[in-house]
């Protein structure tokens, strides 16, 4: 069975305590998730805040090649017309394909949330759902606390689904809001709603309150449900809504339905572990299918076993997930993770695998991570050949700090000595932040002899400290984000010294940007020349 994932990271996954994601980081989530195979990105609320409006006007400017962006909201207000309802008009105006508007199921909220009569709630859904149907919209109808709805009143929950069926919508998608039901509580209402409504295709939203959500999920698909909602790492609210990391494997490898392209499960870890830098969450290692120590084994009778037959002492084979085997005293072989991550970059490893894989665990037993910075290892697989040559070398970096009388603030200057090719450059540059005098000085220098360095910019920045039990000695990593236009690359860097690991971050991004220039100038040379 095809079963369309819907991802709803951006909106329900950023209402998760400490979560918050800016405009660029939603952007360069939605292009990982579109590359994934993801059917609709929900990218948030456009009448809730200037962010998400933002979001959506970019938006459209992505080459998405496989899912549809969506804008979320609600019916519209009790006694107010569709087409003045500010809410509604805001989804209109995010111009997204597909809108997913969510109403009440459960009377408790009728009558006392909403405070509207229950013929009103019928009405609200049935005018809001026809009014995107009439602009040509696909609708996503969410019953918000269906399951609750349900058990308190099983005929006013069938009445408000049955309702939006019959106004045109496209997908009812059944809500566990709560997060409170069992397994076959969920099986049992969708076999009943799968009866009522026919033809119309059911969808599952699950929250993990009781620690069920992709449980619940799973026991939706198996009643019927031919849609998945959830985020990449179970974010969200409260605790958070069903782990689509660990419902898409169960789909495609254990019950034999189709989410996504075979070849994107592989890169099923690298999602998961570059959403989490960009969200500045840290990953957990004990995350089904991707964490570190998903498939990690100790000494003795495991070791043993897993040296004979893998299977068993594992599920899934680590690879069909992007993820590694491991031993806790030698690291066994990663290659296929970084021959598929070069394929991913446009790049050809020639076989040299081993000696990448065995570097990039040498630098992240260090404190880099790879997943969020393509850039870096980018760079990692250009910098192997030996006659690699790189377009600058730092010598010398001077960065410096103090307070001036009047001046309002702390000034930072930066000095860096370069060398480009033969020749030695000496510039200095000033300010507001350390970081921001590096840039300066780097690109005072390196600008006049690479123009095309002008229009690249720092797009984000985020710093990680790695060791909070060292203090003020900790190691810091460094993840920085550079931007050309509608391009994007991350490097990173690590040290202890967070001016070093910035540095290291701040020339790798500058670097990566000429190699890119160099080939495309190399390449329409070679046009030209036929």
């Amino acid at each position: 069975m095809e079963i369309a994932l819907f991802d709803t990271t951006l909106r329900d996954g950023t209402q998760g305590e400490g979560m918050s994601l800016s405009v660029e980081d939603k952007l360069r989530v939605a292009q990982l998730l579109d590359r994934f195979g993801v059917d609709h990105i929900e990218g948030g609320w456009p009448a809730s805040n200037p962010k998400d409006s933002e979001f959506f006007r970019r938006a459209r400017q992505l080459s998405l090649q496989h899912a549809k962006v969506t804008a979320f909201g609600s019916t519209r207000k009790a006694g107010c017309r569709p087409e003045a309802d500010l809410n509604l008009r805001a989804l209109l105006d995010a111009e997204t394909p597909t809108v997913a508007i969510f109403g009440k199921s459960w009377t408790l909220h009728v009558d006392k949330v909403l405070r509207t009569t229950r013929e009103e709630n019928l009405a609200m859904i049935r005018d809001s759902v026809a009014f995107f149907k009439e602009h040509g919209k696909e609708v996503v109808y969410d019953a918000e606390h269906f399951f609750d709805g349900y058990r308190a009143g099983a005929a006013y929950a069938l009445e408000t689904v049955r309702t939006a069926a019959a106004a045109g919508a496209d997908c009812v998608s059944l809500c566990d809001t709560n997060g409170g039901s069992l397994p076959g509580w969920i099986r049992e209402v969708v076999d009943v709603v799968r009866g009522e409504l026919g033809e119309t295709p059911l969808g599952i939203h699950a929250h993990n309150d009781g620690g069920l959500a992709v449980a619940n999920t799973l026991a939706a698909v198996e009643g019927g449900c031919v849609q998945v909602q959830g985020t990449i790492n179970g974010y969200g609210e409260r605790c958070g809504n069903a782990d689509l990391v660990a419902v898409v494997p169960a789909l495609q490898l254990k019950l034999g339905h189709r989410c996504v392209p075979d070849e994107s499960l592989p890169r099923l870890t690298e999602l998961s572990r570059a959403v989490a830098e960009i969200a500045n969450m840290a990953p957990d290692p004990r995350a089904p299918y991707v964490g570190a120590s998903a498939f990690a084994h100790k000494g003795g009778v495991h070791v043993a076993a897993v040296e004979r037959a893998e299977e068993s002492y594992e599920h899934v084979a680590p690879e069909c997930v992007g993820n590694l085997r491991k031993v806790v005293v030698s690291e066994l072989s990663g290659r296929v993770n970084v021959r598929l991550r070069a394929a991913d970059l446009g790049l050809d490893v020639d076989g040299d695998e081993a000696r990448l894989v065995t570097q990039v665990k040498e630098l992240e037993n260090q404190g880099y991570q790879f997943e969020a910075a393509e850039g870096s290892f980018e760079l990692l697989i250009r910098r192997r050949d030996a006659s690699y040559v790189s377009p600058f070398e730092i010598l010398d970096v001077v960065v410096s700090g103090e307070r001036r009388r009047g001046h309002g603030g702390m000034v930072s200057e930066a000095t860096v000595k370069l060398k480009v090719g033969q020749r030695v450059i000496h510039e200095v540059a000033e300010g507001v932040g350390p970081v921001h005098a590096l840039d300066g000085a780097l690109r005072k220098a390196l600008e006049p002899l690479y123009p095309s360095l002008r229009e690249v910019r720092l797009a984000d920045y985020k710093v990680r400290i790695l060791d909070p039990e060292s203090a003020t000695g900790a190691r810091t990593r460094v993840l920085l984000e550079a931007a050309r236009g509608k391009e994007r690359w991350s490097t990173i860097g690590v040290s202890q010294n967070i001016i070093e690991a910035s540095c290291e971050a701040l020339a790798d991004s500058l670097e990566l940007h000429l190699l890119r220039q160099r080939e495309r100038q190399t390449q329409r040379g070679a046009e030209a020349a036929c």
